[in-house]
């Protein structure tokens, strides 16, 4: 079971182009950003992204290392990012994908004169043939 609230450190380093934000304890998760305020929204988003995926792939949850412990490059500014998981994997898991499918021209034509809505048949299908009703 993961849990529904993460707090980890992250650097911030302010550079003439933009903002860079590093998670020590989670590599590959390099957001980056213009403003500070920016910075600390999208290293929310990414953080939550990341271990979204980590916990899809059945990953191990890295514990944060404590600030007191941390040893950022010359220039770093140190932050506490937290997000909260069920918001986070709610939007995820309700996020809409697009679905190309194949139908007989007739059926098309029946379905459009009769104004049918193609997305919540197909729904109100697939929920039935999973037994999700």
């Amino acid at each position: 079971m993961y849990s529904d609230y993460y707090a980890y450190p992250a650097f911030l380093y302010y550079d003439e182009d933009g903002i860079s934000i590093e998670f020590p304890d989670l590599p590959g998760c390099l957001p980056c950003a213009n403003t500070t305020e920016e910075a600390f929204h999208r290293a929310k988003e990414a953080l939550g992204l990341h271990l979204f995926g980590m916990e899809k792939d059945g990953d191990i949850i890295p514990t944060p290392t404590p600030v007191k412990d941390l040893h950022p490059e010359d220039g770093a500014v140190v932050t506490m990012v937290e997000v909260f998981m069920p918001a986070v994997r709610e939007r995820m898991n309700n996020k809409v994908v697009k679905k190309t499918l194949t139908i007989p021209a007739w059926l098309n034509a029946a379905a459009v004169e009769n104004g049918i809505n193609f997305s919540q048949t197909l729904q109100q299908a697939l929920k039935s043939q999973l037994h999700l009703n």
